[in-house]
């Protein structure tokens, strides 16, 4: 089945205004996809009609703005395979999920130990383990990249030993596009007995992942970068772990029982949601899923590596142009300098045109420093994207080009 892209188009109305005064074309997914009508029709219709605070309330609004949100849990679970509806954590993004893990562990590492991330993270999956081995005296072990933006995975297994604990790895670069060998790298960890955490925010839109068939410990995704409302998220956890972790923040729902001389909490998912939720956000989550899954993620991927090869063939027709982000598995993202200009300059020219690129280190400073360049411009691409689009891009550039050298 091919996609009708001009059809898919009219259900992102974003897609036909103007940026300074030039049709947007929108390459910047891989920071926040844009949303369709069915979403925003399920955040109005929420509001509109059975807006109330959940899990508490006896009142009609509240039973049914509990059971929507419930039945969107359900609709995740499915989705990623995962095999209880209590391993599915609402949080507020992937950063939240993986600062959860990190916490909980907490107490239970100790000096010697070792925790193992890699070099093509984003620092969200970086830093929550810096602070974690600060605290416990951990050591912090870093799976080294190559020049094709890889891991290199012989090193990574001469760095697991038995004093590895915890390996923390994204499923795709942010930066690059590298779809990383996670079954492999997931499979040597528990072999010494690691349990690991899988950051899927850049995955999770271009791939229908398994969560049990891939046997990550944890997994984390964001809704916004899966045609979903910003500041809602998931986090995965097998069962008998997140029993074993202790809870991340106090306060409301996350109780079983409270007084002043002790209080036990709730069991799973409540453990770990303290507090209203983003109730919108989760019932959006499961309709930005269902439209995705309406879709066909075979399409998706069927049509997004045409995107990234026609994208790659055009953009190295450019001089001076250079790709960072080699690798043979990419899902469709292209991250790109021309020698003699500034990224930012680059992007700075390109939104004059309407083309809305992402320049910088995109909070992936190690792999920046690993090439010794200040950032790149990153054009990354999703299904309601167009070859013509990725045309016009090639034009800014040329003429961005002759403006500036």
């Amino acid at each position: 089945m091919s996609l009708d892209v001009q059809k898919i188009r009219k259900d992102f109305p974003i897609l036909s205004r103007e940026v300074n005064g030039k049709p947007l074309v929108y390459f910047d997914n891989a920071a926040t996809s844009q949303t369709p009508n069915q979403v925003v029709d399920a955040i109005v219709d929420y509001y509109h009609r059975y807006n109330a605070n959940i899990h508490r309330g006896v009142h009609h609004l509240s039973q049914q703005a509990t059971d929507a949100y419930e039945e969107a849990r359900e609709t995740i679970r499915k989705h990623f395979n995962i095999r209880y509806k209590e391993e599915v954590i609402f949080t507020s993004g992937t950063t939240s999920g993986i600062n959860l893990v990190a916490y909980g562990y907490a107490s239970s590492l100790k000096k010697g130990d070792e925790v193992i991330v890699s070099a093509l993270e984003h620092h969200s999956n970086i830093v929550p383990w810096q602070m974690l081995c600060e605290k416990t005296e951990a050591i912090l072990k870093v799976i080294p990249m190559t020049d094709a933006g890889e891991l290199d995975m012989h090193a990574y297994t001469e760095l697991l030993s038995d004093k590895t604990q915890l390996v923390f790895v994204n499923h795709v670069s942010n930066a690059l596009g590298t779809i990383n060998p996670v079954e492999e790298i997931i499979e040597k960890a528990h072999q010494f007995g690691a349990q690991v955490l899988i950051d899927g925010a850049q995955s999770a839109s271009h791939i229908k992942v398994d969560l049990q068939e891939l046997d990550a410990d944890f997994y984390t995704v964001s809704a916004h970068k899966m045609c979903g409302p910003t500041g809602v998220g998931i986090l995965y956890g097998k069962k008998e772990l997140l029993e074993s972790l202790p809870p991340y923040q106090g306060g409301g729902e996350m109780i079983d029982q409270v007084t002043f001389e002790k209080t036990t909490y709730a069991g799973l998912p409540h453990k770990f949601e303290a507090g209203t939720p983003d109730i919108c956000g989760g019932i959006a989550f499961a309709k930005a899923i269902d439209y995705l899954n309406h879709i066909g993620f075979e399409n998706i991927k069927h049509y997004e590596d045409e995107l990234l090869a026609y994208a790659t063939e055009k953009l190295l027709t450019i001089e001076g142009l250079k790709i960072y982000g080699e690798s043979n598995r990419k899902t469709s993202l292209v991250s790109f300098n021309i020698e003699g200009i500034h990224p930012y300059d680059l992007g700075t020219i390109l939104d004059k045109m309407g083309i809305a690129v992402r320049t910088g280190h995109h909070c992936a400073q190690p792999i920046m420093d690993y090439f010794k360049i200040p950032g790149t411009v990153r054009a990354s691409f999703y299904f309601y994207n167009t070859k013509e689009e990725i045309d016009y891009l090639i034009e800014g550039i040329i003429k961005a080009k002759k403006m500036l050298l």
